[in-house]
């Protein structure tokens, strides 16, 4: 297993699973020690999808993947047809 610093994973770019490219990681939501969550900058294409917010926190269960870049799990973003409060992310 590779270990990363904190500093060297913000800015990194965001993907879905699928391969979409999603945006980059601003910062951590730290709890307890841990990580929480990760505050992402949405990228524009994306922006639309998710009512024009500029970013999501996206919890660190989510997150399949960090190396170069992050890959997260597309069944954490809020679809056309889902409601937001059932939905994984806070809007930012």
């Amino acid at each position: 297993m590779i270990v990363k610093k904190m500093t060297e994973v913000i800015g990194s770019k965001v993907y879905t699973d699928s391969g979409d490219f999603f945006g980059e990681v601003q910062e951590a939501n730290l709890q307890d020690n841990r990580v929480d969550g990760w505050k992402i900058k949405v990228s524009g294409s994306i922006s639309s999808l998710i009512s024009g917010a500029r970013g999501v926190i996206i919890p660190h269960k989510f997150v399949r993947a960090i190396s170069d870049i992050f890959i997260i799990n597309k069944s954490a973003l809020p679809g056309p047809e889902s409601d937001m409060e059932e939905s994984s992310e806070e809007l930012i």
